[in-house]
Order: C-alpha cells, then structure tokens, then sequence
C-alpha cells in the first residue's frame, strides 16, 4: 500500500508535463485519411519514447525514495506539506528530513524538465508540430486512426523499442 501511494505521489508529479501537452489545435472529424503511416509511426515513437522516460523517472524517484533516509510513510506525510513552513514545525519535521523530501523534489522537477523538452523537441523536430497535433486530436475523434495508431505501438514494442 505504501508503495502505491508513492507511485500515486510521484504520477500527480509527472501529469503536468502531459498538462501542458494537452492544448491542441482542433481537426477535422475525419483525419484518417489525411494521416499518413510515416507520420503515425513517428508520434507512436514520440508518444513510446515519452512513456519510456516517465515510466523511468518514476521507477528513479520510488527507488530514490524507499531506500532514503526517511520512513516511506514519512516521505508522504511531510511531501505533502513540504511549502508549509508552519505544517513542518508541527510535524516536528527535522532539517535531514526536509532537505530529503525537497531532493526527491527538485529530481522530479528536473526529469519533468527533461521530457518536457524531448517532447517538444521530437514533436518539432522529427514528427512535426502541424502532424503531432493532427494526430494528438484524431486519436481522440477518429476510432480508424487509433486503431492504426495501436498496431503502430504494437509494432514498436514487438521490435523491442517499447516497455
């Protein structure tokens, strides 16, 4: 149980690189058709890569955490008020303590840097931004083009690129 309320902790940690992944520009009902292979499988690879990276940083940070120098029961309690100076003094926080949790912090802050930027850079740079949104929307319209888009993915993880 304590396990998974780290994962949980760290997962609300990572959601916002996908936060501000999430503002696209709007496509027609129908992008099938005007979506090709070649662009599918760039975002599938996109889309991998990222997973990939947030998968790892999560994977970091519970290690980072269970093996620490607090309690994992402890870690959660004072993460959570980690800002509250006045919270921490009644949790009888001690400075090892708050200086453990704002370390797990400021990796968490730094791997989330760092696959933001890929992000961004493999959207640019190898699918292109106009293709990355058209397929980021199509996916949530067109059942046809997520369909492709999951053999793509399958295809991926079958040539040992995937998880």
């Amino acid at each position: 149980m304590k396990n998974y309320m780290i994962v949980f902790a760290l997962f609300l940690g990572i959601q916002t690189i996908q936060a501000q992944d999430s503002a696209q520009t709007p496509a027609p009902q129908n992008e099938s058709a005007t979506i090709s292979d070649e662009e599918l499988k760039k975002y599938a690879i996109t889309r991998d890569s990222i997973d990939d990276m947030k998968e790892t940083l999560m994977k970091d940070l519970t290690a980072m955490v269970q093996n620490g120098k607090i309690k994992v029961a402890r870690y959660n309690e004072l993460s959570k008020i980690i800002g509250n100076e006045a919270e921490l003094a009644k949790a009888n926080a001690t400075p090892e303590e708050i200086a453990f949790v704002k370390e797990v912090a400021a990796k968490r802050e730094e791997g989330t840097a760092k696959i933001q930027t890929m992000l961004q850079t493999m959207a640019k740079d190898y699918v292109g931004t106009t293709s990355y949104n058209k397929i980021k929307k199509a996916l949530t319209t067109d059942p046809d083009v997520k369909k492709r888009y999951e053999a793509q993915l399958n295809e991926i993880d079958g040539e040992g690129g995937g998880n």
